[in-house]
């Protein structure tokens, strides 16, 4: 590739931003680079992704949410691309994707953004793992392509409509409050990694969490994350979320598996049991001294109980 073909190829800056990451991060994120062009007004940008593991095994496809991007996978990469093809997207505007200043950060564009890579790699009998509101993004997805699903796997995340907030989150979304606290301070990034964990994070795993946003330019997408949780019919977002909760039921049919950090103040037991309610036949697994981010808290028990439920239910 000549210097101006570079210059014009949207994934141009996403495969650098991934080299500086896995210059920084070292062994903790040795994953090889991807990106998907956006397209429309955005197709001079891309979206990374991470595309570990046989390409002909049955795809595990998993999705990140606020504030975090595939670094949170780290563990769960290496531990399921033996058996499986693994894609972990970075939404638009988190992780090593680009990151945009003038952009649509709606559910129904992340949902979109999902689809255009999943169906550019033609994913099929996918086992879709979530976490936060990457649970709304997948099962977004999977309410438009229910073929392609096989199994789900839920942490700590939602996919239905909720009118609690809780308070330390809900001031983020305040006018200048939370522009100055989210995007000036890193407020909303950097609590996360003390907030979301029980356990406190080693440096090395908070450097990596915060990395990809270290300047206020790069965190537009985390601010559009909250002020897009919607909180009333009246939301943008509500009728997507609305129409996702509506699709839940048609899953009741696939494997699905929860596991919970039961000490999450945000994704509380509360969302555990909504899912319980409307996936009846999914396993239900709490996890008592684990928080949001459950796979930092208890990494070995959501290793075992992952590895038993798929193998409990074999795709193919």
């Amino acid at each position: 590739m000549t210097a101006v073909e570079a210059s014009a190829d949207p994934r141009t800056s996403v495969l650098l931003r991934a080299a500086a990451a896995r210059e920084a991060l070292g062994t903790l994120y040795p994953f090889a680079p991807h990106a998907q062009p956006l397209d429309g007004a955005h197709a001079h940008l891309a979206q990374h992704f991470v595309d570990e593991g046989d390409p002909s095994k049955p795809p595990c496809l998993l999705l990140h949410g606020n504030p975090t991007w595939s670094f949170a996978w780290r563990r769960l990469i290496p531990f399921l691309s033996g058996e499986h093809r693994v894609v972990a997207l970075d939404h638009v505007g988190m992780g090593l994707s680009d990151k945009p200043a003038d952009y649509p950060y709606t559910l129904a564009q992340h949902v979109a953004n999902v689809e255009r890579i999943v169906l550019a790699l033609d994913l099929k009998d996918i086992t879709l793992i979530v976490h936060d509101w990457g649970g709304a993004i997948g099962m977004g997805f999977a309410r438009r392509h229910p073929e392609r699903i096989a199994r789900l796997v839920f942490m700590n995340t939602a996919a239905f409509p909720s009118r609690d907030i809780p308070r330390r989150i809900a001031m983020c979304r305040w006018p200048g409050v939370g522009p100055f606290v989210v995007k000036q301070l890193n407020g909303f990034a950097r609590a996360a990694t003390v907030m979301a964990s029980t356990r406190p994070l080693p440096p090395g795993v908070r450097a990596g969490y915060l990395w990809p946003h270290r300047d206020a330019a790069d965190r537009t997408a985390i601010l559009r994350f909250v002020q897009d949780i919607p909180m009333s019919p009246r939301h943008p977002s509500w009728a997507e979320l609305e129409a996702i909760d509506a699709a839940l039921p048609g899953f009741r049919d696939r494997p699905a598996c929860l596991i919970w950090g039961e000490r999450d103040w945000c994704f509380t037991p509360a969302f555990r049991r909504g899912f319980e309610e409307r996936l009846p036949n999914a396993e239900s697994h709490p996890l008592d001294d684990a928080g949001h981010y459950v796979f930092e808290d208890q990494p070995r028990a959501v290793e075992a109980r992952l590895a038993t439920f798929l193998a409990a239910h074999p795709v193919g």
